[in-house]
């Protein structure tokens, strides 16, 4: 399977305290028109910490409904637990989900022969094709190269989302492994891409996803110029919708725009008066 272009890490939307699907729906739709290549539901962006394991799964299997096999869907079904990250995983298979994204495990901070183990007993016992996520700043622990270098030998194990704000290993890892690499930071996508990454696990795009896809399809064309051009008229939005913790200004975002209710479950809660500020200038800025 290869990975490139734009795939949505989606916001999963909340009604009175509950998923709502039917919203949830509508979002995905919205974003197979715009022309994504693929969504992620139940990522960071879609608060699966706070979901019971039965509402992460009717998500996944609710995306893939509503998706009918018009894009990829690529299901957040990582864990601190290789168990539960296999559970989830094959729920998201027998779903009928394209792949799996694996999250560093969090907070026990395994050592590297740990995580090489933890993604190797899920890519063995599921089956699914495997997307590693780096992202050390939630995580407390980033994936060593070396370990990435191990996992891509297994035919299971396909690419990494790297979300650890370093265009330099981009250029590490293709540098001893032959595995694809997705941006997990909307901001340096171009910067990643110019280094060998194939497109991007984004969150703006849940607000943008058509303007997301321009930019991606515009730089993988060799149109330099179009594709910088559209990066900065977005750099706003790439840097203010982290202003707070994901997802709160991206939801926000969208809440503002009337495509979603401003509704989190906490720890999540809504963004600081200063901070819906700046979210909105940037909105204005980028002209959106």
């Amino acid at each position: 399977m290869e990975l490139k272009g734009v795939y949505t890490a989606l916001v999963t939307p909340f009604s009175s305290g509950k998923v709502d699907f039917k919203k949830l729906a509508q979002l995905v739709d919205m974003q197979i028109k715009a022309g994504v290549d693929g969504i992620v539901p139940v990522g960071t962006t879609g608060e699966s910490p706070t979901l019971s394991f039965e509402e992460h799964i009717m998500v996944i299997e609710k995306t893939i409904e509503a998706a009918n096999g018009r894009c990829r869907i690529i299901a957040g079904t990582g864990a601190n637990s290789t168990d539960e990250a296999i559970y989830l995983t094959n729920e998201a298979k027998a779903a009928g989900a394209d792949a799996t994204l694996q999250v560093t495990p969090y907070y026990n901070k395994p050592t590297p022969e740990g995580l090489y183990r933890h993604f190797s007993a899920i890519a063995d016992k599921c089956g699914l094709p495997v997307v590693l996520y780096n992202v050390p700043g939630r995580c407390g622990i980033a994936i060593p190269i070396e370990t990435i270098a191990r996992l891509s030998k297994n035919k299971n194990i396909i690419a990494v989302k790297e979300a650890g704000g370093s265009v330099e290993r981009v250029s590490a890892i293709l540098d001893v492994c032959d595995i694809t690499v997705l941006s997990g930071d909307d901001s340096l996508t171009i910067p990643m891409m110019s280094v060998g990454a194939k497109g991007i696990i984004s969150v703006v795009s849940n607000l943008i996803p058509a303007e997301l896809k321009k930019m991606v399809d515009a730089f993988a064309a060799g149109d330099t110029v179009k594709a910088r051009k559209l990066h900065m008229k977005y750099f706003p939005l790439f840097r203010d919708m982290f202003v707070e913790a994901n997802p709160i200004p991206i939801k926000t975002a969208m809440a503002i725009k009337g495509i979603i209710k401003e509704e989190f479950r906490l720890p999540m809660c809504p963004i600081g008066a200063r901070n819906r500020e700046v979210v909105i200038a940037a909105m204005k800025k980028s002209g959106v």
